[in-house]
C-alpha cells in the first residue's frame, strides 16, 4: 500500500471518528464522510468496503489509544487519585472538542443497530477500561475481594459515560466536573 493510500486511510479514519463521537454510528455516512476528506466515497469502500468495517477499525483503534493512555498513566503518575483524575480527563477532553462523546460510549448507545463485530470492539473498550480500573482499586482497596472490586470498577465507568452523557445535554463541561467531583465526595471513586 502506497504512502497516499496509507494517509488516506488515516484521513477517513480521524474525520469518521469525530462524525461518529458528534452524531452517533446512524449518522455515519460515507457520502458525508467523502465530502468531508474531499475525496469520491467509492475511496473509502477502499478501504473499508462497509461502515461496520470502518466502526470496527474505528472501536478498536480506540482502545489501543486508551490502552496506552492507560499504560502511561500506570507507569508515570505516581498517586491513585492522580491517576484518577489523569483518567476522568480523557472522558472530559471529548466534551471540549466541540461536545463529542465518547466514541464506544456512543456506539454503544445504538447497540441495537451493530454488527456483532463491532459490538465485540465496544464490549473489548469497556473490559480493558474495567481492567485497568479493577488493577488501579485493588492496588488501594484490599480489604475488597476480586467480585467486589470488578463490580466498582463497572460503576465507575457507567459513571464517567454517565457524567459524559449528561454534560453533552447540557452543553456544558461543568456539568461533568460536578458529577465527578460528586463521585469522588460519595466515595464512588478515589
Amino acid at each position: 500500500m502506497a504512502s497516499g493510500s496509507i494517509d488516506t486511510k488515516e484521513t477517513i479514519m480521524a474525520a469518521a471518528r469525530l462524525m461518529v463521537q458528534a452524531r452517533g454510528y446512524k449518522a455515519l455516512s460515507f457520502r458525508e464522510l467523502a465530502k468531508e476528506v474531499g475525496i469520491k466515497s467509492a475511496s473509502i469502500h477502499y478501504h473499508f468496503p462497509t461502515k461496520d468495517d470502518l466502526a470496527v477499525a474505528l472501536a478498536r483503534r480506540y482502545t489501543e489509544d486508551l490502552a496506552l493512555l492507560l499504560e502511561h498513566l500506570t507507569t508515570d503518575v505516581a498517586e491513585l487519585p492522580a491517576r484518577m483524575a489523569a483518567y476522568t480527563n480523557i472522558f472530559r477532553d471529548a466534551l471540549l472538542r466541540d461536545n463529542r462523546m465518547c466514541l464506544c460510549g456512543m456506539l454503544a448507545s445504538e447497540s441495537t443497530d451493530l454488527s456483532p463485530q463491532v459490538k465485540a470492539e465496544v464490549e473489548r473498550f469497556n473490559a480493558t477500561n474495567i481492567a485497568w480500573l479493577s488493577t488501579m482499586l485493588a492496588r488501594e482497596r484490599s480489604d475488597l475481594d476480586d467480585a467486589a472490586i470488578h463490580n466498582r470498577a463497572v460503576a465507575i465507568l457507567a459513571a464517567v459515560e454517565g457524567a459524559q452523557l449528561v454534560a453533552r445535554g447540557y452543553g456544558d463541561v461543568r456539568r461533568y466536573d460536578q458529577a465527578i467531583g460528586a463521585y469522588r465526595t460519595a466515595g464512588l471513586m478515589p
